[in-house]
């Protein structure tokens, strides 16, 4: 799981079976600064999130489990927009 920011959407013109009405978007992990971390995903979008959004991403096969089909082919979903972020130390 990991922060990240959303930055751009990912247009498909045939999509996998199941897949149909779920949106995927660019999101570039983030750190607690709030600063880029790695390089961009493709992650499917359980929550309507929007550009420029702070958003919550989880991996693996936990992905596909935030649809209603949990044996789509998903590897990465934003499941959160969120709201703050405190850090303690």
């Amino acid at each position: 799981m990991f922060l990240a920011r959303v930055v751009g959407t990912v247009v498909a013109t045939k999509k996998s079976e199941g897949m149909q009405g779920i949106r995927l978007l660019m999101v570039q992990p983030v750190g607690e600064d709030d600063r880029p971390r790695g390089k961009p995903v493709c992650a499917a979008d359980a929550t309507l999130a929007g550009p420029g959004d702070l958003v919550h991403v989880t991996e693996s096969r936990e992905a596909a489990l935030a649809f209603a089909d949990p044996f789509i082919p998903v590897d990465a979903a934003i499941i959160a927009v969120v709201d703050q972020v405190t850090a303690t130390a």
